[in-house]
């Protein structure tokens, strides 16, 4: 009984090592992102300065829409997929009318010219 008490506890004193030390290793090694930066060269430094809100306001729209998904009955990923369908037939949609204006315009320069011979 002793003994499995004093391998229960080098267990726990090995593990509790491991998790706490490897986390603050982790911590000592990885650099902070201005330590990331720092070593870029200046033009990845501006692409990435002027990158960055962009990709912070598509990340703020991806979770509101995850937001928005998950209080859906439907499973996140129907719900996601029926509005790509949905935006995807509007895109259709908007081109289909383009092409139709575009042709209209066509037609109509058609007939101006024919009008002036």
């Amino acid at each position: 009984m002793s003994q499995g008490l004093i391998r229960f506890a080098q267990f726990i004193g090995v593990t509790t090592v491991c998790v706490v030390g490897g986390n603050a290793l982790v911590k000592a090694v990885q650099p902070t992102p201005e330590q990331l930066l720092a070593r870029m060269s200046p033009e990845e430094q501006q692409r990435v300065l002027e990158e960055g809100p962009r990709k912070a306001k598509e990340f703020d729209e991806y979770v509101t829409n995850l937001k928005r998904w998950s209080k859906s009955d439907k499973s996140i990923w129907v719900a996601a997929q029926e509005e790509a369908d949905a935006r995807n037939a509007q895109a259709k949609l908007d081109r289909a009318r383009e092409k139709a204006a575009a042709q209209s315009q066509k037609n109509t320069m058609r007939q101006e010219m024919e009008a002036e011979k």
